[in-house]
C-alpha cells in the first residue's frame, strides 16, 4: 500500500526488487503479510525493511532474523546489537518504507506504555555505565580456568594416574570446562570488548580451544534461544526431539493426538537417566561435529581440533589413548550435569507455548527466573541465576546484573509483571516437578480427550 492508499506490486516496485529505500507507508497489517520464508518484513524504530535476501548473509544467521518477520524487532535489534549504529549501515539499503502516522508503533497486542517504559530503563542503564567491561574481572574468570587445567595436569603427573587423583582431576577439568563454558558465553554476546571483532576472536579460542566446540554452530543456536525463548518452533532449547513435553500446552497437544513416543507420565524419572547425563557428551558434541562437517565450517573445525590435540598430548602419557578417551568422556558427563541444572532451572518451570507476539520484556518475563545472589551462586551459575537481566540485556557484562535488577525488579512492579526469584534448591526442584506436572497433563488428555 503506496502513498494515497494505492497499492504496490512487490514484483515491479523497484524499492523492493533491490531492498533500495523506498517512499511508501505500511500499514501493521501489510507487513504482517510478509512472514513467509523468502518473503519477510520487519520494523525497526517504525522502518519498514524487506529482508527477504539479507537473511542468507545475517552474521547471526538465518533464523534468528527470519523469527520477527511480519513484526516489530526493534528491541531485540537494539539486544543483539552493541553498536546499533554500525549495524544501521547494512539496514540503509534495505529500508523500504515506514509505518503511517496513524499506526501505533507497536503490533498486535504488544504494550506501548510498557515498551517506552523499558525503553527509558535501558537508556538510564546506558548512562549509569552498566554495559561497560570490568577487564579484570573477565581477566580474572580467564585466569581461574586456566589455572584449574593445570593443576589436573600436575595432579596427575606428581600423583598418578589412581582412583583418588583421577577422579579428583576428573573434578577439575569439569568446573574448568563449566566455567569456560559461561565464559565463552560471554563473549559470544558481545559483551566483553567494544569492539566485535575483539568478542569474536576471544570467543572462538575459548569455546574452540579451551572446550573443542564451535562458536557458529553456538551462535546460531543461542541466539534464537533469546530472541523467542520458550517459543515451540523457534526455540532450539525446547525442541526436545519427542523425548519430553513441556509447559501446558504441547503435553495436551500430544495427548489429544494420541503421541506416545515415550512414557511421558514418567518423564521426571527418565530425565535423570537421558537429560543431564546424555546432553553434552552426546547429543551436543554429535551435533557440533555434524553442523561443522556439513556446513564446511573448517576455521571452527581448526579451532575445535586444537582443543583436542592439547588434551591428548597432555594425558595420552598418563592415561594411554583409551583412558584419555574415558577421562573426557567422564568429564562431559560431570560437566553435562552442571550445565543442563544451571540452564534448565531458569526456563523449563517458566511459561512455555506456541507464539504470542508479545512485546521483549513481557515475553522474557514469562520465560526466565532469577535464583537467589551470593558469591556461590554467582560462580556455580556464571552469573545466569540473574536470568532476567540477562534476557533483557544479553550484552551487558554479567558483572552488572545485580546492578541492573532492582531497577528492573522496579520497573515489573509498576506494570504488574511477576519478577520471580527463587532460592538454587527451589530452582533445581522446580525442574523435576514441572516435568511431573507437563507428564501429567499428556496423561489426562491421552486417556481422556
Amino acid at each position: 500500500m503506496g502513498r494515497g492508499g494505492q497499492k504496490t506490486d512487490q514484483k515491479t516496485d523497484p524499492a523492493l526488487e533491490n531492498g533500495g529505500r523506498g517512499a511508501s507507508i505500511f500499514t501493521w497489517e501489510e507487513v504482517q503479510k510478509h512472514s513467509r520464508r523468502g518473503d519477510q518484513w520487519l520494523v525497526i524504530n517504525r522502518n519498514v525493511y524487506n529482508i527477504s535476501n539479507w537473511v542468507k548473509r545475517h552474521p547471526g544467521g538465518i533464523r534468528v532474523i527470519s523469527h520477527y518477520a511480519g513484526e516489530d524487532a526493534t528491541d531485540a535489534f537494539v539486544a543483539f546489537h552493541p553498536d546499533p549504529k554500525f549495524a544501521q549501515k547494512y539496514l540503509k539499503a534495505l529500508q523500504i518504507g515506514e509505518l503511517a502516522a496513524t499506526e501505533p508503533s507497536q503490533d498486535r497486542q504488544k504494550k506501548e506504555r510498557l515498551v517506552s517504559d523499558f525503553r527509558t530503563l535501558r537508556e538510564d542503564l546506558e548512562c549509569r555505565g552498566l554495559f561497560r567491561t570490568d577487564p579484570v574481572f573477565f581477566s580474572v574468570c580467564l585466569g581461574h580456568i586456566l589455572l584449574l587445567e593445570v593443576l589436573a595436569l600436575l595432579l596427575v603427573w606428581a600423583a598418578g594416574t589412581g582412583w583418588l587423583s583421577s577422579l579428583t582431576c576428573a573434578a577439575l577439568l569439569a568446573t574448568s570446562q563449566s566455567q569456560a563454558g559461561w565464559l565463552q558465553h560471554d563473549f559470544g554476546h558481545l559483551s566483553v570488548f567494544k569492539k566485535s571483532k575483539w568478542n569474536h576472536l576471544l570467543h572462538k579460542f575459548i569455546i574452540g580451544h579451551l572446550k573443542g566446540a564451535s562458536a557458529n554452530w553456538w551462535n546460531h543456536r543461542h541466539f534464537q534461544h533469546h530472541a523467542k525463548p520458550n517459543i515451540f518452533s523457534k526455540d532450539p532449547d525446547v525442541n526436545m526431539l519427542h523425548a519430553f513435553v513441556l509447559g501446558d500446552t504441547q503435553p495436551v497437544e500430544y495427548g489429544i493426538k494420541k503421541l506416545k513416543y515415550l512414557p511421558y507420565n514418567h518423564q521426571h524419572q527418565y530425565f535423570f537417566l537421558i537429560g543431564p547425563p546424555l546432553l553434552i557428551p552426546v547429543y551436543f558434541h554429535i551435533q557440533i561435529m555434524t553442523t561443522m562437517f556439513f556446513r564446511r565450517d573448517w576455521v571452527d573445525m581448526a579451532w575445535s581440533m586444537t582443543y583436542y590435540m592439547r588434551y591428548f598430548l597432555c594425558f595420552v602419557p598418563f592415561y594411554g589413548f583409551l583412558g584419555s578417551i574415558a577421562l573426557i568422556s567422564f568429564v562431559r558427563f560431570l560437566e553435562s550435569h552442571w550445565f543442563v541444572w544451571v540452564t534448565q532451572m531458569n526456563h523449563i518451570p517458566m511459561d512455555i507455548d506456541h507464539e504470542k507476539h508479545q512485546d521483549w520484556i513481557t515475553m522474557q518475563l514469562k520465560a526466565t527466573c532469577n535464583v537467589e545472589q551470593s558469591f556461590f551462586n554467582d560462580w556455580f551459575t556464571g552469573h545466569l541465576n540473574f536470568q532476567i537481566e540477562h534476557h533483557l540485556f544479553p550484552t551487558m557484562p554479567r558483572h552488572n546484573y545485580w546492578l541492573a535488577a532492582p531497577s528492573v525488579k522496579a520497573l515489573c512492579e509498576k506494570h504488574g509483571i511477576p519478577y520471580e526469584v527463587k532460592t538454587l534448591w527451589r530452582g533445581l526442584v522446580d525442574v523435576v516437578s514441572s516435568l511431573k506436572k507437563s507428564g501429567d497433563l499428556w496423561l489426562d488428555a491421552y486417556l481422556h480427550k
